[in-house]
C-alpha cells in the first residue's frame, strides 16, 4: 500500500478553503500572525480614547489668547495619524522577508544621515533639538531609526562566520555603529532612546551567542558606562538626582514623575470615568509621556494592568513563535523588534510609576505623536513580516519527511 508523501499531502491541504491563493494580499492573509496583528490594532484602539481622554488637559495647558484649542485637538490630529499609518503598517507586513529586510537597511542608512542633520538643521522643542522638518513635517528621525537599526545589526550579526567575517569583526561593527548613534542622541539630548538603543544591541549581542568572556567585560563596563554618564553628561545627572535624592534636588526636576505618580493613583481600581479626572490637568505632557498615567485615573489600576499584560502578550508571542525558527537573521531582527517593542513601553510604565526617572519616552501605539505613531507601525510591519509562517509547512528540524514506499 502506497504513501502520500507528506509535500503533497500538505499541497492538497493548502488548497481547500481558497488557501493555493499565493498572490501576495492571499499570502499575507494566510502567513500573517493574525493573534500578533490583533493585539496591535487592539493598542491603537485603546491609544484613540487614552489621547481622547488627555486631549483637554493639554489643550488647556498649550492655549493661550492668541491660538485657543479645542478639547479633542490632540485626538483628531492622532486620528489622522492612525489613518496614515495603519496602511503603512500592513504595506510593510505584506514585504518578503528579503524585501523588507533591504528596505530597512536602506531605511538605516537614509534615517542615520537626518540623524547627523540634527544638530545643524534641527528643530528645538521644550529645550530639545530632536526634530527636522517644519510645521506638521516635523519628524524624529530617531524614531524611524530604531527598527531600522535592530534589522540592520540583526542582518550583520547573522553575517557571523559567512563572507570571511569573524564574530570579532561583526561585533565591532555593530558597537561602533551603536556608538555613533547614542552620541548623536547624547548631543540632543535624549537619554531614553540613548538607553533603548543600547539595550536593544546588547540583548541581540546575547541571542547571537557572543562568547560568555565578552559578555561578561560588557557586563562589567555598564556601571562604568552609567558613573560616566552621570559624572559627564548633565542631562543624565540631572534625572538621576531627581530620582535618588528628591529633597535636594530642583523641585521642577521631580516635580513631573511626582504628578504623575498621583495622577495615576487617584482614579483607584476602577478609576473616575472618562472625562472624570481633574488630576491630570496638572500633568505636562499628559497626551504623550504622561498618559499611563491618564489612563490610570480615569479608566483605574485594572485598564493599566491590562494594557501591561498586552504588550507582554505580544513579546511572548513573538518568542514562542520564534523557538523553532532556522533562520538565524529572521529570529534576530524579530526578537530585537520585540525587545524594542517591549523595552519602551516598560521604560515608559516605569517613569509614570516613579520607578525611573523622567524621560521622554512615549508609550507604544498609546502616546500622541505622529512620529511615533508612524514609526511605530513601520516596526510592527517588519516584525510581522519577519514572523510570517506558512501554517501548512513544518520548521521544526525534527520532522522527518515521507519519502513514500
Amino acid at each position: 500500500m502506497s504513501r502520500m508523501p507528506k509535500d503533497g499531502l500538505l499541497q492538497r491541504m493548502a488548497q481547500r478553503g481558497g488557501r493555493a491563493d499565493r498572490s501576495a494580499l492571499g499570502a499575507w492573509f494566510w502567513d500573517i500572525d493574525w493573534l500578533l496583528l490583533i493585539l496591535t490594532l487592539f493598542l491603537i484602539a485603546i491609544g484613540l480614547v487614552a489621547v481622547a481622554a488627555a486631549s483637554p488637559a493639554s489643550a488647556h495647558r498649550y492655549s493661550d489668547a492668541a491660538h485657543h484649542m479645542a478639547p479633542l485637538h490632540y485626538f483628531w490630529r492622532q486620528l489622522m495619524w492612525v489613518c496614515v499609518s495603519l496602511p503603512v503598517l500592513f504595506v510593510v507586513s505584506m514585504l518578503p522577508a528579503d524585501r523588507a529586510r533591504r528596505f530597512a537597511l536602506i531605511g538605516c542608512a537614509g534615517f542615520l544621515v537626518m540623524l547627523m542633520l540634527v544638530p545643524l538643521a534641527g528643530v528645538e522643542v521644550n529645550g530639545a533639538r530632536r526634530w527636522l522638518g517644519v510645521g506638521i513635517a516635523q519628524f524624529q528621525p530617531s524614531e524611524f531609526l530604531k527598527p531600522c537599526f535592530i534589522v540592520a545589526v540583526a542582518w550583520l550579526l547573522s553575517m557571523k562566520g559567512k563572507e570571511g567575517l569573524s564574530p570579532l569583526i561583526v561585533g565591532l561593527l555593530t558597537g561602533a555603529l551603536t556608538a555613533m548613534i547614542a552620541t548623536l542622541l547624547m548631543l540632543q539630548p535624549d537619554f531614553g532612546q540613548t538607553v533603548v538603543f543600547c539595550t536593544v544591541w546588547f540583548a541581540l549581542l546575547l541571542i547571537s551567542g557572543v562568547s560568555a568572556r565578552i559578555i561578561g567585560l560588557m557586563a562589567g563596563a555598564i556601571p562604568i558606562g552609567l558613573l560616566s554618564a552621570y559624572l559627564f553628561y548633565s542631562t543624565a545627572r540631572t534625572r538621576i538626582d531627581a530620582f535618588l535624592f528628591p529633597g535636594s534636588a530642583d523641585p521642577a526636576d521631580h516635580f513631573q514623575t511626582n504628578a504623575a505618580r498621583a495622577t495615576l493613583t487617584a482614579g483607584g481600581w476602577l478609576g473616575t470615568g472618562p472625562g472624570g479626572g481633574q488630576m491630570k490637568f496638572r500633568l505636562p505632557e499628559a497626551h504623550t509621556d504622561y498618559i499611563f498615567s491618564v489612563i490610570g485615573e480615569e479608566f483605574g489600576l485594572i485598564a493599566c494592568g491590562i494594557i501591561a499584560v498586552i504588550f507582554l502578550a505580544i513579546v511572548v508571542r513573538v518568542f514562542v513563535k520564534l523557538l523553532d525558527e532556522q533562520d538565524d537573521f529572521r529570529l534576530l531582527a524579530a526578537a530585537g523588534l520585540a525587545i524594542q517593542f517591549g523595552a519602551q513601553a516598560l521604560i515608559s510604565m516605569a517613569v509614570n510609576t516613579g520607578l525611573a526617572p523622567s524621560k521622554g519616552m512615549t508609550m507604544p501605539f498609546i502616546s500622541y505623536g505622529g512620529s511615533s505613531m508612524i514609526a511605530l507601525s513601520i516596526g510592527m510591519g517588519l516584525l510581522l513580516a519577519f514572523t510570517r509562517r506558512n501554517p501548512f509547512v513544518s520548521r521544526s528540524p525534527y520532522v522527518v519527511k515521507w519519502s513514500g514506499e
